[in-house]
């Protein structure tokens, strides 16, 4: 069982530091017990202010000639293996700087695992602590303060790091942060967890339905083992599942943990996991949700820390947290040192050793990552931690993976300065041009019994990935999809930026959910060039999804407060798209697809309203017609 958990560990949350893969810069890599051969361990208890104790691990190089600087990792899926004859075989955030030498710390973090407390998922910062007050930041800067003064040779100089939620913990670092701290680099970190992850724009992830016990089962005693269990969904096929499951309310009985109170049968509806019930008892971005936000405290970033944001361009699970984490610390402290590096990757792919770098059935090319590890992650920590820590790096402000041409870029901004606004419009003959040609509509039938869905794939998954590039021809034959393009483009167009999509809809309902989709539509003469594509899939004419959001369409006009839409009546719903680099080369064409539904990748919208979509009733789910308007338009930011 152990065993299974770590490698749900590894795929999902590239927990680096507890996994048994053998990375490394260098065609062979470290030896399986470098780590253990080279680093000695230590485990300790660290004292936070209010008298809370975490669970600490401590690798230092066993070579005491020199000081070393300190790579602190927080995180939440543990510090694995415990013991301090038990060694981790990678420990660091590439094995090029476990070969260099550094002082690496894992903790984990307030109220998981062998740390003591209770675990808040994503835990509101609080400004103006009074003494003994606790919260992410203030356990950070007490964790910092307790290594710089108790751990033999380090230089006094630490950088923060981690992918996903560890990611999330290293932008916390930087919020009042310990004098000590230098450099810190927030990767595939969430931001805020109504945009993030489990959520976007309002809609609830459906995808996520498996990862949830994760985070809300209830623990207030420090443990090496699990303590949750991932539900059963008895089929192979998510899809199959999640439709007859009907209202998502059904889904409570899987966070009953609890099947009894006092002998007495539990309510149907009862829910033991405080993370599943936080997301059902607060459907809109209320005080609960809008507290947990991180973005909002960037201004309180000092100039001495140093981050570098890194991401990726194809990242299904946090790909809002770093593109607002850089822009809030530009927005906030314009004078800091502040950088943003992103490439062709999924979730955590630029800490990977593969040679051949692909995002699902999309190949990119090769040693991308590796050479991400080597000249720019090494570059940007040792400057800061042993070098002279000026601004002058010697790494450019924005280091950006153009993903159509396949070819690196710098820039000293993001986005580039020589961009402008450029709109397309959809017309009624499917075409998308730079002029408006009419305001008539193009109507579909959104059947709540046959959703869109998201991958042509039948399977089920944690945290879906591969679809962010996948070919999206299954869809665009759907009768419930529109699809609007341009003619074969006769010169290259690059976007680099986020896009606006500015809708016009209407809708025989009152509920909605808008999807937009950006698709590279590829000549037909291509031939594969990736031996692990899809055996029934071709390159030839493939449909290649560069970007995609989706809107509630309750949130309109405000995430806090909700209100439906008058049947038949014409409204604007706009829909902002995360930021692209992508070059549609001559040859291609772009293409916008148009949906309501997105399943299981998000829940099903009853397209009538309710108050509170988690707890809506199966007679609330009704197929209706949705009209979008020929005057509605998709703003790009281009590059000239």
């Amino acid at each position: 069982m152990k065993s299974y958990f770590r490698i749900i560990f590894i795929l999902l949350f590239s927990i680096t530091s507890c996994s048994k893969q053998n990375n490394s810069a260098s065609k062979e890599g470290p030896k399986k017990n470098y780590v253990k051969e080279n680093y000695t361990k230590k485990e300790v208890l660290i004292e936070m202010r209010d008298g809370t104790k975490l669970h600490t691990t401590i690798y230092t190089p066993k070579d005491t000639s020199k000081t070393y600087p300190i790579l602190l990792k927080r995180t939440p899926y543990s510090c694995r293996p415990y013991g301090e004859d038990k060694y981790a075989t990678r420990i660091a955030p590439n094995p090029i700087l476990m070969e260099e030498g550094n002082i690496f710390v894992h903790q984990d973090v307030r109220g998981r695992w062998m740390s003591e407390g209770v675990y808040d998922n994503m835990r509101a910062y609080i400004p103006n602590k009074t003494e003994k007050q606790a919260d992410e930041t203030s356990d950070t800067y007490d964790t910092i303060d307790w290594l710089v003064k108790n751990t033999p040779h380090n230089n006094g100089k630490v950088g923060t790091w981690g992918i996903s939620y560890p990611g999330h913990y290293a932008t916390v670092s930087t919020i009042d942060a310990h004098p000590a701290l230098k450099a810190a680099s927030p990767q595939a970190c969430i931001g805020d967890f109504f945009f993030d992850d489990f959520r976007h724009n309002g809609a609830f992830l459906l995808s996520y339905f498996r990862a949830i016990s994760l985070f809300g089962t209830y623990k207030d005693q420090p443990t090496d083992t699990a303590w949750y269990k991932f539900p059963d969904m008895k089929t192979k096929d998510q899809y199959q599942f999640f439709l007859d499951a009907g209202p998502i309310k059904n889904l409570n009985s899987y966070f009953q943990y609890q099947k009894e109170i006092a002998g007495k049968e539990r309510d149907p509806y009862a829910i033991d996991d405080f993370f599943w019930k936080e997301i059902v008892e607060h459907p809109n971005y209320d005080a609960t949700w809008q507290s947990k936000g991180i973005i909002q405290h960037l201004n309180k970033v000092p100039s001495t820390v140093a981050t570098m944001v890194v991401g990726g361009w194809f990242d299904a699970e946090d790909l809002y947290g770093p593109l607002e984490t850089y822009k809030g610390i530009e927005k906030n402290q314009p004078n800091n040192y502040n950088t943003m590096v992103f490439g062709p990757w999924d979730h955590g792919g630029w800490s990977r050793n593969g040679v051949t770098n692909a995002v699902g059935n999309y190949y990119f090319g090769d040693s991308i990552s590796l050479k991400f590890q080597k000249n720019i992650e090494t570059k940007f920590f040792n400057h800061f931690l042993k070098g002279d820590g000026s601004n002058q790096s010697g790494l450019p402000e924005a280091y950006v993976y153009d993903t159509g041409k396949k070819e690196w870029k710098s820039y000293d901004t993001w986005p580039p300065k020589n961009t402008v606004k450029e709109s397309m419009f959809l017309s009624k003959d499917q075409e998308l041009s730079a002029t408006k040609k009419t305001n008539s509509a193009v109507k579909f039938i959104s059947d709540v019994k046959k959703p869109v869905p998201y991958s042509e794939d039948i399977k089920t998954v944690f945290t879906p990935r591969k679809y962010m590039t996948d070919d999206q021809r299954f869809a665009a034959r759907r009768p419930d999809v529109l699809v609007f393009e341009t003619e074969v483009l006769s010169e290259d167009y690059t976007l680099a930026g986020d896009i606006l999509a500015k809708l016009n809809v209407a809708t025989t309902g009152t509920a909605a959910d808008w999807v937009v989709k950006v698709i590279d539509v590829h000549p037909g003469d291509l031939e594969n060039n990736y031996d692990k594509m899809q055996p029934h899939l071709k390159l030839s004419n493939y449909h290649m999804m560069v970007r995609s959001e989706v809107m509630r369409g309750r949130f309109r006009n405000s995430f806090e407060n909700p209100e439906p839409f008058v049947p038949n009546k014409k409204t604007a719903v706009n829909i902002k798209l995360q930021d692209v680099f992508h070059t549609f080369k001559k040859g291609h064409k772009l293409q916008i697809q148009i949906q309501s539904t997105w399943f299981p990748l998000i829940d099903l919208n009853p397209q009538t309203y309710v108050e509170n979509i988690y707890k809506a009733d199966k007679e609330d789910f009704k197929t209706q017609t949705h009209s979008v308007f020929a005057d509605s338009n998709i703003e790009f930011t281009v590059l000239k």
